[in-house]
């Protein structure tokens, strides 16, 4: 009889940790992250706002675009804008290599959404990130910009600048490449880079 009540308590008490670690690992959440080079900083996005990785391939520029709109490529038969984060971010052009990448990603704002193709050095990997492990971005006074920072993440001694990509381009700026990317059909003699 001292047994049974034994082995009832010893099972009762498995189940509770057994409870108390998936209820744990519930609050824990985790979400994916794409990550990829920019010179010698690791960015990352939400693995839901990716589509697809392609390798390099020639982009068509459009005139009088800014300067980080490198142009559009042709993804089966879809006009995409190019951007070249690098410039964006105010770091030198990516230069063509064996590695470069588009990152073929969804940006939303005011309630559109737009595909677009950003330009990596390279990518790294797909990394689970949880949230007790991304710090909150850096508040770098006022007249720099950061909202489009999300966090950053931790990855043994080095951080992870994680984006939001909805807030990397304004508005306006997304309403020009949408123009840009109805207007690129309409070029005789589109230079290519």
């Amino acid at each position: 009889m001292v047994r049974e009540r034994y082995l009832t308590v010893w099972s009762s008490l498995a189940l509770w940790h057994t409870l108390e670690a998936t209820m744990t690992a519930s609050v824990m959440e985790t979400t994916q992250y794409l990550t990829f080079k920019l010179g010698d900083e690791v960015f990352a996005l939400d693995i839901t706002k990716v589509r697809e990785v392609l390798d390099f391939t020639t982009v068509t520029k459009v005139p009088r675009t800014p300067a980080f709109m490198r142009g559009v490529i042709n993804l089966r038969g879809s006009v995409v804008p190019v951007v070249d984060l690098r410039l964006k971010f105010g770091m030198a052009r990516t230069e063509n290599s064996v590695n470069t990448c588009i990152i073929i990603t969804e940006v939303t704002v005011d309630g559109e959404t737009t595909v677009l193709g950003a330009l990596a050095d390279s990518v790294q990997e797909v990394l689970d990130l949880e949230t007790g492990s991304i710090a909150p971005a850096p508040r770098i006074g006022t007249k720099l910009r950061t909202e489009f920072i999300k966090g950053m993440g931790k990855r043994d001694d080095r951080f992870i600048i994680l984006l939001d990509i909805d807030k990397v381009f304004s508005s306006d700026e997304l309403a020009m490449v949408r123009a840009d990317k109805s207007d690129a059909g309409d070029q005789d003699a589109p230079e290519r880079i």
